[in-house]
């Protein structure tokens, strides 16, 4: 599991006083209220930055870092990422994971069937959806290697230990007609 999460990417700046405009990469936007620090993704390091203040804008969120006080110390910034410690993470409720932990995890049958690996989690507006991309298995068959996705409700997914990267799933009828 990663040590640090992905919580936002800089999309732009704002103004000419060092403000930037994150779009969120997590639920709950309104936990950048409670943040002190986050790291910065440049591409050669993780740069540890302190928040001096945070705003919200329609979806966005408006961060100003202390000691980056105008637009020229953080235009290099856009498109990088923005991350946490995971000790600073938001808490998670019984069935619920980070994304970053489902990413690569093993995906098997109720009956012990290695079905693939889980590529993508897609957001929808009900549920989540679990890209799976089949593996060479009885019941990929011809399909190996393509993808099926499974709604991520209490019927599909029975079991999932992110400790060992291992998901069992119920796979409704029609989900294997590819």
């Amino acid at each position: 599991m990663d040590d640090v999460l992905q919580v936002g990417i800089i999309t732009s700046t704002h103004g000419v006083r060092g403000e930037v405009k994150v779009f969120p990469t997590t639920d709950d936007i309104k936990r950048f209220k409670r943040l002190k620090k986050v790291f910065l993704d440049t591409g050669k390091e993780m740069l540890p930055l302190q928040l001096a203040h945070v705003k919200f804008f329609k979806n966005m969120v408006i961060l100003k870092f202390e000691g980056l006080d105008n637009v020229d110390d953080v235009v290099k910034y856009r498109q990088k990422s923005l991350y946490v410690e995971r000790k600073d993470a938001v808490k998670l409720q019984k069935d619920e994971y980070f994304i970053a932990d489902l990413i690569d995890i093993e995906v098997f049958t109720e009956d012990g069937i290695h079905l693939g690996r889980l590529t993508d989690v897609i957001t929808t507006g009900a549920n989540d959806v679990y890209a799976v991309k089949l593996a060479e298995s009885s019941l990929a068959g011809k399909n190996a290697g393509k993808e099926i996705l499974i709604p991520a409700i209490r019927q599909c997914i029975l079991d999932v230990d992110t400790e060992e990267k291992k998901m069992t799933v119920h796979l409704l009828e029609g989900l294997l007609d590819i």
